[in-house]
């Protein structure tokens, strides 16, 4: 909030006081989530824009995942950007020109405009590419206004954001597909970015005094120059992310990590229709704990981590845990129904479950002055995943079973524990 009122060169310039924190983790969520439900909104409308654009199934898939690869080659860009110029213009360009692009769609790119495969693709390339400025600008924020012992908790809450504003785009899209048009669909898309973008310009603003900043250099300077000479590290201090790979370990991990979370979001429904002949309420059941339940854990480990301190103990926790739920799953895949839904709810759950600690993790290891650069990798790691998995599982199915496809995601989550840097050598928080 606002703390007071000072006078330079004759404008009144409003100073914000730590309190501001939570306003701006809540603009934080808010962009977060209206690029969410972008993001996860739009493929549940598969069924309605493949009829109505005239695609082949195949088709469809390339283009919805054009959202997924949008970000995935944009998202490092992003962080560069947001280092050099701050959180705030990134997020306002990066709000404005995705909600701009969404109402040029409501307008002329509809399937009653003509539009057809290669144009409705590039749009979601641009859109994905456009949106994904909020990855890195709206953690960067949080980075820049919250503690080390607050951030976790605080990026947790902007994680939850993800399948919070998924859940809106996933109740909403669909029905104003099938009840108003395309037109509908990317007019109230637009509407929630431009509306995010609003409430940055209002309320998002660099805090009057960066106590954290001088803490957090030491850190990355320690995180980044554990074992080596004193005389490197100021040298190794000041390398980027990018040339990083202690960093690189976090955002690879990651990707790990997203494998089975995919899976389970993406192939539970054609899983229970084509096995067990289950309809989609069961799906969207088990669908809705994994998220509903992993945002809880995201906020319990982010506060929990915050008081402890071992983020990357946590990190390596989850992906041992989620390998071994996944396994099993891979193992019920014939097991009655019930027991099947339940070890894939519960494989779900901890797979959306570690996205808070590992964006704490490496903007920590980064410090606030290059935490957009280090968030851009996470989320380029991340994105690039959630492109690749759908792709990769159904060649997994049409060679072996639905069994070797839930034992991918395990070894994919099994993988990311000793690729995950360890806690030795890590300054204490």
């Amino acid at each position: 909030m606002a703390t007071s009122l000072s006078t330079t060169g004759g404008r009144t310039r409003r100073r914000y006081g730590a309190r501001h924190r939570w306003v701006v983790l809540a603009v934080g969520v808010g962009a977060q989530g209206s690029f969410s439900a972008m993001f996860s909104g739009i493929p549940v409308t598969g069924i309605a824009m493949r009829s109505g654009y005239h695609l082949s199934t195949g088709e469809l898939g390339l283009v919805l995942a054009c959202l997924g690869l949008g970000v995935a080659v944009s998202d490092i860009v992003w962080g560069l950007l947001t280092d050099r110029f701050g959180d705030r213009r990134i997020l306002l360009v990066g709000l404005t020109s995705t909600g701009a692009l969404l109402a040029l769609m409501a307008a002329a790119f509809t399937p009653g405009d003509g539009a057809g495969v290669v144009a409705l693709a590039a749009c979601l390339l641009a859109a994905g590419a456009l949106g994904g400025s909020v990855n890195g600008a709206s953690g960067r924020a949080i980075m820049t206004w919250f503690a080390d012992g607050e951030r976790g908790l605080a990026m947790s809450i902007r994680q939850t954001a993800i399948p919070a504003g998924g859940a809106v785009g996933v109740a909403l899209l669909p029905w104003l597909a099938g009840s108003y048009g395309f037109h509908a669909v990317y007019a109230a898309l637009a509407a929630l970015c431009l509306l995010a973008a609003a409430a940055t310009w209002r309320w998002l603003h660099e805090p009057t005094m960066h106590p954290a900043r001088a803490a957090d250099d030491a850190t990355a300077a320690a995180d980044a120059t554990a074992g080596t000479e004193a005389a490197a590290v100021t040298k190794a201090a000041g390398r980027s992310p990018l040339l990083r790979w202690d960093m690189w370990r976090v955002a690879l991990a990651s990707a790990l990590l997203t494998v089975p979370q995919f899976a389970v979001l993406s192939f539970t429904a054609i899983f229970l229709h084509d096995v067990k002949g289950e309809g989609a309420a069961l799906a969207s059941a088990t669908v809705v704990i994994a998220q509903i339940g992993g945002g809880a854990a995201r906020i319990w480990t982010g506060r929990r981590t915050d008081r402890r301190g071992n983020r990357r103990t946590y990190l390596r926790g989850i992906g041992a845990l989620t390998g071994v739920a996944m396994a099993a799953a891979a193992v019920l895949t014939a097991a009655p129904t019930p027991v099947a839904v339940t070890a894939l709810a519960l494989g779900g759950l901890l797979a959306n479950s570690w996205h808070g600690v590992a964006y704490t993790e490496i903007a920590a290891m980064a410090g606030a002055a290059r935490a957009g650069t280090a968030l851009g990798l996470e989320g380029t790691t991340v994105f690039a995943a959630t492109f690749l998995t759908p792709l990769l599982i159904p060649v997994v199915l049409a060679a072996a079973s639905w069994e070797a496809v839930w034992m991918l995601a395990a070894v994919a989550a099994l993988l990311a524990v000793p690729l995950a840097p360890g806690q030795k050598g890590v300054t204490a928080r």
